[in-house]
């Protein structure tokens, strides 16, 4: 069983993401996929709670579970990614470890779902900007101009996969434990105007209908109650989803393939993995290399692998 003090070194790494090689970041996300794998450590990390996490200063929590922290600093990661390092490998990663713990998230602290739908909706954001740029006449372009355009191009492509990347986990949690998550169902209710766009995109309507079937069971009960009691408090409004979430059922919601992803080496890994581990030695050991031994045992190591 993995310990929560054996993950919070991991997140601390990628929160912090700024002041760490990109080694160092790689490793700790390919931990945390391969982590992930297992549905035993996805379903435990949400019975794990944490107490006034001092490093995480995005917000103050006074208690999260550790499934909700490692969410928050997933997304963080992402959200970095995209405007840092523009590296897809990196949030490649870090979807898929969201993707394959999302049939386990449950009882989701309400920041922890407003993050996950802020998540789409800044890159819908995105995604709006590219599009109409690309829609502007290319009339009398110079090459340099429409070789950013083939650049945007590529950028909108990518963004689409990401795009239905966080679709695909927003409706996994859906589909396996709506019960369990009131507070997403709740952000998603406030926030159902950011899929508006989306709703006749060929690369997200079918799955954007299931979003939508929540959304308008839900928002019909709330109408019922409100006509009956006036206007709800937000307690109010989650007793009612609560309830109506008991009565739900997950059949009306079109079927899609669980989310399963594994960690898959790179051609000729040892380029990678070598260089890191005889950083650490050196870092972390009490033997002394000088830099120049340092790069000779390096690739010695790896021409013999």
């Amino acid at each position: 069983m993995i310990l929560w003090f054996q993950v919070i070194p991991i997140l601390q790494t990628l929160y912090h993401a700024p002041d760490s090689t990109s080694h160092h970041i790689y490793m700790s996300l390919i931990i945390l996929l391969i982590l992930s794998e297992d549905d035993g450590f996805n379903k435990s990390v949400h019975q794990i709670m944490l107490k006034n996490i001092s490093w995480y200063t995005e917000r103050s929590i006074s208690e999260i579970s550790l499934g909700g922290l490692l969410v928050l600093v997933v997304i963080r990661t992402i959200q970095y990614n995209m405007l840092k390092m523009r590296d897809k490998y990196l949030h490649t990663n870090c979807l898929a470890a969201l993707a394959n713990m999302s049939g386990q998230f449950r009882y989701l602290h309400p920041y922890v779902a407003q993050r996950m739908v802020s998540l789409f909706e800044t890159l819908a954001k995105k995604h709006s900007r590219l599009d109409n740029l690309l829609k502007q006449p290319a009339n009398g372009v110079s090459l340099d101009v429409q070789t950013s355009k083939e650049d945007m191009v590529q950028d909108l492509s990518v963004l689409e996969e990401v795009l239905r990347m966080v679709l695909e986990i927003l409706n996994s949690c859906l589909s396996h434990q709506l019960l369990y998550c009131p507070n997403l169902v709740y952000t998603l209710l406030y926030k159902k105007h950011v899929f508006e766009n989306f709703r006749s995109h060929h690369a997200f309507q079918d799955i954007i209908q299931n979003i939508d079937m929540v959304v308008g069971f839900f928002s019909s009960r709330l109408q019922r109650v409100q006509e009956q009691r006036g206007e709800l408090g937000v307690n109010e409004v989650l007793e009612v989803i609560s309830k109506g979430a008991s009565q739900w059922s997950s059949d009306r919601l079109r079927k899609f393939p669980d989310l399963k992803f594994k960690y898959v080496e790179e051609n000729e890994p040892q380029e990678f993995f070598i260089p890191y581990v005889w950083t650490l030695v050196s870092k972390c050991g009490c033997i002394h290399f000088s830099s120049e031994s340092m790069k000779g045992i390096i690739t010695e190591t790896i021409v013999n692998c």
